[in-house]
């Protein structure tokens, strides 16, 4: 059967999924299959808002931020009906296979379709929170990274010339991946993250003693999701335990934002190349990833079922430097 393939982008927005969108379109083209637009996620596979795409619709793109297709939440998604008035969407352009962009929420959206429909359907992952089972790195997060790397050496200039303590919030409701590796570029005193436990007495001690010894700035990273609470709720804290002056700043949704770096240039266009392969061999039901810098593919429901471990050295990187 001649695959004939939807491409859409769902959930949060990730610097690289245009260079992934580009991909897929220019492999699937190559190898004689149709590509169809689906814009604005699930809402626009619901209302019908699908175009055919060429070659020509996906060129310089590769270096804007952002997704060309857009993307929007759908509650009508949610249910069976709505999914069975996408299906119907997609059956009547005579699309057999997808595409679907996008992190957990995106992928269980895709997972009900194939189970209740069982349409083809390949995932590949873009979330800046790099918190997905199943791939090293996911589609924007060196580029959330360096963002908020290069916001952290802005304020470092600040804070020394303040001598003050910064507290720096980054993105990452449930893992701490942006803050671990910002935090170690950025040569923090300490990360905050989800997956470690805050002791706050224990933090500021250590804040002392680099005090102490001469230090001019202090800066903490801290994944919004940390149990200890966002930014604003550690600096109460750690103003019971330091008298000098404490300064939040969150970066928010500029993490998002921007050109692609190479990274996510390279493995966004990596990805969907082998999306477009692997529906030529058959293959649903999973997600595309990058393990050991090889393609591995990912049963869907483990992306989210399993919990992707973050290395047990990067907390003890930042302690040992921020000596």
């Amino acid at each position: 059967m001649k695959k004939v393939i939807g491409i859409l982008t769902s959930g949060g927005d990730s610097p690289g999924m245009n260079a992934a969108v580009r991909a897929v379109v220019r492999t699937a083209l190559y190898y004689g299959h149709k590509v169809y637009g689906i814009y604005k996620g699930y809402h626009g596979m619901i209302h019908g808002y699908i175009k055919e795409l060429t070659s020509r619709d996906v060129g310089g793109i590769i270096n804007k931020g952002g997704t060309i297709l857009f993307t929007a939440r759908s509650k009508e998604f949610l249910t069976k009906e709505g999914r069975k008035k996408a299906y119907e969407n997609l059956k009547s352009y005579g699309i057999n296979a997808l595409v679907v962009i996008g992190g957990d929420g995106s992928f269980r959206g895709l997972y009900d379709l194939i189970t209740e429909f069982k349409i083809q359907g390949i995932g590949v992952p873009g979330t800046i929170d790099n918190d997905l089972y199943g791939t090293d790195y996911t589609i924007g997060f060196d580029t959330a990274v360096n963002t908020a790397l290069d916001a952290i050496d802005k304020i470092r200039d600040t804070a020394t010339s303040h001598t003050r303590l910064f507290i720096v919030e980054v993105m990452g409701r449930h893992a701490g991946y942006i803050a671990a590796y910002t935090g170690i570029g950025g040569g923090a005193e300490d990360i905050l993250i989800p997956e470690t436990i805050t002791d706050i007495e224990k933090v500021c001690k250590k804040l002392e003693e680099g005090h102490k010894k001469g230090k001019k700035s202090s800066i903490l990273v801290v994944a919004e999701g940390d149990e200890a609470g966002g930014a604003f709720e550690i600096k109460k804290k750690i103003e019971k335990y330091v008298d000098w002056e404490v300064r939040v700043t969150v970066l928010g949704h500029i993490q998002r934002g921007g050109s692609p770096t190479a990274l996510d240039r390279y493995i966004a266009t990596r990805m969907g190349y082998e999306a477009v392969l692997a529906i030529r061999r058959g293959e649903t039901n999973k997600m595309v990833g990058i393990v050991n810098n090889k393609p591995v593919l990912t049963p869907l429901k483990d992306t989210w079922t399993k919990k992707k471990p973050i290395d047990k050295v990067l907390p003890k990187l930042v302690e040992i430097m921020a000596t």
